[in-house]
Formats: structure tokens, C-alpha cells, sequence
């Protein structure tokens, strides 16, 4: 960076550093630094410019248009900035002109954060011990007509990873690309998620992000990256060359492979607190700019966070500047990053009015309106830990949910759990008793069964109690409330019954996920058994706890996950558009759904609240599909028998006779991982079901 000239007036918007060919325009949003009335001394605001050997050059912002402190300089892209503020504090307000700070807008931040006492002591500056923002000419890059590929929700199966976990050990991986968003774009994973069926893959958080500094003393790191502080800038950890800047384009390249190959791009994204923490944190940007709107506060207590994440702060959506902050930052991503969708991290917080959560918020409705978002895809973890968080099913159209609930029975279910028939069946068949209200559609269900927060598939099936000891916390950490079963003996063993029990209640699980309506989450590294050695909170571990072992990848698992991918892509039957109505719909005599007992009579209310009851026999009719296809044609499927046997012991189970399809086959028996062998089995006949086990039936001949 030359020496710039001193600068002219710019312009308020657009905020953030915008190079437009010969200069940039600076613009930032900073509160209220004169005080009310009061004598405002030195406040002042100053955009800091930093050249190749980081000498600092300060302007004082004189423009200002509102809260908004503006001005154009004659630089260009790569010219590292902050911002310094200094003004007259009122309860709640931490201006302090020794901290430099990252502007909100940044599109790229290069350098790191030291955690030592220059950031977290007032009276030091912070310039030497904190990164920078970086002017990006986001025009530079050739998306050669790439394009949402705009998948259906009754079509997407979403695949959970980490950008680092999912390719750090790949051998399939180029060494130099192994954790970073090239690896992740690598025609080996590329070929992968495709083999599994998965239609979009959901990244946990990209945007840069800062490890807690008692992390950092002992010698761990945010890993999952949860601790957001540039809502607008990839991180720089997942590039190839660990450059903040290099980040954006190869960011830009990942999603534009992944969308050649028919694959998605959803971001976990963190707009609930910020990596500034609890009293106390560092100032790094939104608390050295406007402490009291960027953050909640406990009524009539100014700067006293009202902490509904337990992270030590909550960002306060409430706001206009920082419902604007969030909306500008979405779109940013979905126009120029290209990504198709959002995984809102505790979406409760953002969700929160004067008195606790509501569906008609102004950040939500926002959204809602937002000609760009309101066309992607949108999904809620409807939770906090603040007082009422918990919002399952509370989310308006057209968001989707972590359907927390389904987790919770589906894992219920197969561990025994007494009297889930009811609500199993409910889960399975999309939970229209939590989301058929207000248009909502199976597709507000999010299904999921394990997820990075929590045990893996192989660690649900092996271990019952937590084994967080990595994380030094003595095993605190993490919840208690796993739901698992350990088949027999904690952790490794070398019994074959209980590994056969294992492997067997794995591909169980798995199977109800797939042939549930609603829209499926499968965690990355399940499809692998892959495995966490116990622990349920991995977020500090950027280590073979966390990585992917693709070298022990469980074979005959990975081969029985494909078949399920290709069997639900196969059938609409089991991903309908619209709830299912146990009903004629007009197309077909029968019922869209039907359901039996053992001996292959209807169920009755006897049947669903025996306490003891562990045995579903569902009928799905493939010739009363009422919603058309895109096209407006009728949709026309196999029927299809799903019998699930949650039951310690195997049970005889009669198919249906009647008014019911008189041939069927065996696709699928959880009881096996090979490949089942077809065979024609006539309605009436009695087929064993082995415990523990889910058989599917594809109809082979009509009534």
C-alpha cells in the first residue's frame, strides 16, 4: 500500500470497504459517541490503514450520515484496515481507542489473534495482538454461469461435515488440500457424497471465527468454530495456503465444483453471540463499536448481558442496525459466495423479543420478506439456553427445524424406551403434529438421529455414558441425556454377539432415518462408522478424535447407506411432498397410509397404547401420491411395507391380505448387512423378523 492521500467524503452505503475500480469507500456503524448532551472531548472514530510491514496511518472519519461514519480513500485490494473509537461512555459502553477493530463487514481478515494481555488489557493497544479486515474486490472471480441448483426439499438429503474433520485424512485427498475447502470440492469427496445420495452438504461454521483464550492456555482450539467474529469472511484455516484472503476464492471454487456435480452448499452460521464473550472478553469489533445494540442486555442494566446462548453474550436481533448486519450478511453469501442455504445455530436467541421467543419477530418476518433469502433454503435449531428456548415446531413458514424430537423417540425407540409406538409413528411419518400449522409441510422436519453436537452413530450404538476427558474439563462437559445403548459392554470389545448387536442397531437407525418423510440428516462419518472414542462434545478437539478415519471406514455399513440413498432417491413414496392423511386421497381406493398388527390386522387404539407394544407394520400406498410432480404430472410409486421390530427378540409378522398388494420382495433387512437376495413372498404369508430389525417390502404385484 502506498502512501494514501488524505480522504474525500464517500458515501454511507454500501457499509463495509467497497473497491469500486480506482478507490474504496469505507463506511462503518458506530454508536452514539458524543453522549447524551454531554461534552464529547476527543470522540472521534478512525479508519486505521496498515501497510506490507504493518506501520499504521490514521484518519479521523469527519463524515458521518446518522450512525454511520464514512469516507473514500485511494486504495485498493489487499489494503489491510480497523477501525479506532474513542468516546464518552455511558452505562454499558466500552469505547476505548486502544483497541483496533475488525470492521463488521469485512469480506476477508487476515492475521491472528495472540490471547495475550494486549487484547484483554485496556490500557494496551491491541493493533500487534489482533487481525486485520482486507479490502476485496469481489468481482475477480469467474463463476462460469454457475448456479443455485435449487433441489427440492422433498428431494435433499442434507450430509453434515466439518471442512477440515471430512478431509484431513482422505488418501483420496491431495496431500496439500487435506482440511480445506479444495479438499472438500475433491472429485474423491465430490464422488463420495454423491455414492451416499447426499444431495447438499452442510458445513459447520466457515466464517472466521477465534478459539476462547482458555482454550487457547490449554493448548486446544475451537475446533467446531462456534465463536464467530467476521459474519462476512471465510476462514482463513480452511484455505490452502491459510491466507484470509485466498480463502474467498477458494471458497468461491468449492461451491462452484459442488454445484457441477448436483450438490448444495448449506452454512452452519453463528449469529447468536460473537467471539467477544462474556464481561471481561476481548474487544475485537462489535463490542469497541457499539457494545450496547450489538448485545442484549438485562432490562434497565446496560452492558449487563442477557445470556441466552452460555457463551457469554447474546447478539441483540431486536436491533435495525443489527437485523441489517444479519440480512446483509446472508445475502452477501447466497449473491457473491454462491451458497444455497443456512443452518441457523440456537436460532432461538435470534428469535427472542421483549418477552422471550416469538414467531412474529422482526428479524424472522424480515427474512420471510427478503426477496434473496426467502428463496433459499432456511433451517432453525429452534433452541437456546435461555428461559422458554426450546421452539420445536414453533418456527413460521418457510423455515425448517432440527427436529429435535425425532432424535430424542427415534433414539428412544431402539433403546427400548416402553410405550413409543405412537409418537414413532408419528416421527416416521413427518411430525405433523409439530409443524402442520401455518402452510408448514413435511420439509419443516429436519430429521436427524446424530449430529456434531453429541455421539456418533457407532458411539450411540457402543457407549451409554459421555467420555469427554480430552477436553480437560474432568468429564463435565457435554450433555448427560445421550439415550444410547452400549449393546452390552462400554466402549470396545471383542464380542462378536455384541458387535453383530451394534452393527445391527446402526444400519436400524440409519434405515428409519431414510424412510422417514421429512427431510434427512446424515452426520458425516456415520455412513463409516466412524467414531469418537465416547466423546459427545468434540468441539475443542482438532485431532484423529474429530478427523475422519477413512482408512478404518466400516465397508459393509458405507455399501448399506448407499442402498438406502438410492432406494429413497428411487421412491417418492417415502418423501412426500405433502403430510400423509390416512385416508383415500382420490387417486387410489385405499388409504395413503395404513397400519397393522402382527398377525396383519388393522391397528387399533388397544394396539398403539400397549405400553409394551414394540412392533410397527406401516403400508405406504404408491398409487395415492396426491401432490403432482414439478411438471404438474401425477406421481406414481411402488407400494411399500415397512415393518419395524424394536423388540429384544425376533417376531412372525403376517403380511396383509385383502384389499392389499398380493406379491411383495425384500429390499431391505437391517438384520444383514449384505446385499439381500430377492425373493416373492405372497400377502399372507408369515415372515419372521429378526429383533432389533427394520425389513422393507416393495409391492410386485397389485390386488
Amino acid at each position: 500500500m502506498a502512501n494514501p492521500t488524505a480522504p474525500t467524503p464517500g458515501l454511507p452505503l454500501p457499509l463495509g470497504a467497497t473497491f469500486d475500480g480506482g478507490g474504496t469507500n469505507f463506511a462503518v456503524v458506530v454508536g452514539n459517541i458524543d453522549g447524551d448532551g454531554g461534552d464529547p472531548g476527543g470522540a472521534r472514530v478512525e479508519l486505521c490503514l496498515f501497510d506490507d510491514d504493518g506501520v499504521e496511518t490514521r484518519f479521523v472519519l469527519t463524515e458521518r450520515s446518522g450512525s454511520t461514519y464514512h469516507a473514500r480513500v485511494d486504495v485498493g485490494p489487499g489494503t489491510r484496515y480497523g477501525y479506532r473509537v474513542r468516546g464518552v461512555r455511558r452505562d454499558g459502553d466500552v469505547w476505548n481507542s486502544n483497541k483496533l477493530l475488525l470492521d463488521p463487514y469485512a469480506l476477508a481478515v487476515v492475521g491472528e489473534f495472540t490471547h495475550d494481555e494486549r487484547l484483554l488489557d485496556n490500557d494496551l493497544d491491541s493493533a500487534g495482538a489482533t487481525a486485520r479486515s482486507v479490502v476485496v474486490d469481489p468481482t475477480e472471480f469467474d463463476w462460469e454461469g454457475d448456479r443455485l441448483p435449487r433441489i427440492p426439499w422433498e428431494e435433499s438429503v442434507i450430509y453434515e461435515a466439518h471442512v477440515k474433520g471430512l478431509t484431513q485424512l482422505h488418501p483420496g485427498v491431495a496431500e496439500e488440500l487435506r482440511g480445506t475447502y479444495l479438499g472438500v470440492s475433491s472429485p474423491a469427496v465430490i464422488d463420495h457424497l454423491r455414492s451416499v445420495g447426499a444431495t447438499a452438504v452442510e458445513l459447520l461454521p466457515v466464517h472466521r471465527h477465534v478459539s476462547e483464550p482458555r482454550l487457547a492456555e490449554m493448548g486446544l482450539s475451537n475446533y467446531w468454530g462456534y465463536n464467530s467474529i467476521g459474519f462476512c469472511a471465510p476462514h482463513h484455516g480452511y484455505a490452502a495456503g491459510r491466507d484470509g484472503v485466498a480463502a474467498v476464492s477458494e471458497f468461491k471454487e468449492m461451491v462452484k465444483r459442488l454445484h457441477q456435480a448436483g450438490i448444495e452448499v448449506i452454512l452452519d452460521v453463528v449469529y447468536n453471540h460473537t467471539a467477544e464473550g462474556g464481561p471481561g472478553g476481548p474487544i475485537l469489533s462489535f463490542r469497541g463499536l457499539d457494545n450496547t445494540s450489538y448485545y442484549r442486555s438485562v432490562p434497565d442494566s446496560p452492558g449487563v448481558y442477557d445470556d441466552s446462548t452460555g457463551c457469554g453474550n447474546s447478539v441483540d436481533a431486536r436491533r435495525p442496525q443489527v437485523i441489517a448486519l444479519i440480512l446483509d450478511s446472508l445475502r452477501y453469501w447466497v449473491t457473491e459466495m454462491h451458497v444455497d442455504g443456512f443452518r441457523f445455530d440456537l436460532a432461538t436467541t435470534l428469535a427472542r423479543g421483549d418477552n422471550g421467543f416469538d414467531s412474529e419477530v422482526s428479524f424472522l418476518a424480515a427474512v420471510a420478506q427478503d426477496p434473496v433469502l426467502s428463496e433459499v433454503k432456511l433451517i432453525a435449531e429452534p433452541w437456546d439456553v435461555g428461559l422458554g428456548g426450546y421452539q420445536v415446531g414453533q418456527f413460521p413458514h418457510p423455515w425448517s427445524e432440527w427436529n429435535g424430537r425425532y432424535r430424542d423417540v427415534v433414539r428412544d425407540f431402539w433403546r427400548g424406551e416402553p410405550a413409543m409406538l405412537g409418537e414413532m409413528a408419528q416421527r416416521i411419518c413427518g411430525s405433523s403434529d409439530l409443524y402442520e400449522w401455518g402452510g408448514r409441510s413435511p420439509r419443516a422436519s429436519l430429521n436427524f438421529i446424530t449430529a456434531h453436537d453429541g455421539f456418533t452413530l457407532a458411539d450411540l450404538c457402543s457407549y451409554e455414558r459421555k467420555h469427554n476427558e480430552a477436553n480437560g474439563e474432568d468429564n463435565r462437559d457435554g450433555t448427560d441425556d445421550n439415550r444410547s445403548t452400549n449393546g452390552g459392554v462400554e466402549g470396545p470389545t471383542d464380542d462378536i454377539a455384541v458387535l453383530e448387536r451394534r452393527a445391527r442397531q446402526r444400519r436400524s437407525l440409519v434405515a428409519t432415518l431414510f424412510l422417514s418423510q421429512g427431510v434427512p440428516m446424515l452426520l458425516g462419518g456415520d455412513e463409516l462408522a466412524a467414531t469418537q472414542h465416547g466423546t459427545n462434545n468434540a468441539y475443542a478437539q482438532d485431532n484423529e478424535i474429530s478427523w475422519l478415519d477413512w482408512a478404518g471406514a466400516d465397508l459393509e455399513l458405507l455399501t448399506f447407506v448407499q442402498r438406502l440413498g438410492s432406494f429413497r432417491q428411487a421412491h417418492p413414496v417415502v418423501r412426500r411432498r405433502r403430510f400423509l392423511e390416512g385416508r383415500p386421497t382420490g387417486l387410489s381406493v385405499r388409504d395413503d397410509v395404513s397400519w397393522f398388527t402382527s398377525w396383519g390386522e388393522p391397528m387399533g387404539p388397544e394396539h398403539w397404547n400397549d405400553p409394551d407394544g414394540r412392533l410397527i407394520v406401516m403400508f405406504l400406498n404408491g398409487r395415492a401420491i396426491a401432490e403432482p410432480d414439478r411438471d404438474g404430472g401425477h406421481v406414481v410409486d411402488d407400494s411399500l411395507l415397512i415393518i419395524v421390530n424394536g423388540a429384544d427378540d425376533a417376531t412372525s409378522v403376517t403380511l396383509p391380505v385383502g384389499a392389499w398388494p398380493t406379491s411383495w420382495s425384500i429390499a431391505i433387512d437391517t438384520s444383514v448387512g449384505a446385499l439381500v437376495a430377492p425373493a416373492s413372498i405372497r400377502a399372507g404369508d408369515h415372515v419372521s423378523v429378526e429383533a432389533r430389525t427394520v425389513m422393507v417390502f416393495v409391492a410386485t404385484a397389485a390386488d
